[in-house]
């Protein structure tokens, strides 16, 4: 299972990094996709939105009113799902991923691999 953080930052204060660590603490396979390119954990953080195979979830860490941009994109990864963290939670974004036959979680990336959940 693929994750694609959407959000991705170098700063290790940031969810979306400490999101990143524990995904591949846990054997996940990430995608990084941010606003400036960097390179963490050995994974290249893409400032393009590129044509990734395979992503199971999208996990955002940007907030609703940066997400419209990013529609279009995620409905064409095809995700089974995509989790929402706290301070992203959209309404909108919720019925077209829900149109489109996606699961739109609104939960904390870190605790559900904390959990045992994700």
């Amino acid at each position: 299972m693929k994750t694609l953080i959407i959000g991705a930052s170098k700063n290790p204060e940031r969810y979306s990094y400490k999101a990143a660590e524990r995904l591949l603490h846990h054997n996940h396979e990430i995608e990084l996709l941010g606003l400036r390119p960097d390179v963490i954990f050995d994974r290249e953080i893409d400032t393009e939105k590129k044509n990734y195979e395979s992503i199971d979830t999208v996990t955002l860490y940007v907030g609703p009113q940066r997400q419209p941009e990013y529609y279009d994109y995620i409905l064409s990864l095809k995700p089974r799902r995509v989790i929402f963290n706290p301070g992203t939670e959209n309404e909108e974004f919720y019925k077209i991923l829900k149109d489109n036959n996606i699961e739109a979680e609104v939960a904390c990336t870190l605790v559900l691999l904390g959990t045992g959940q994700y």
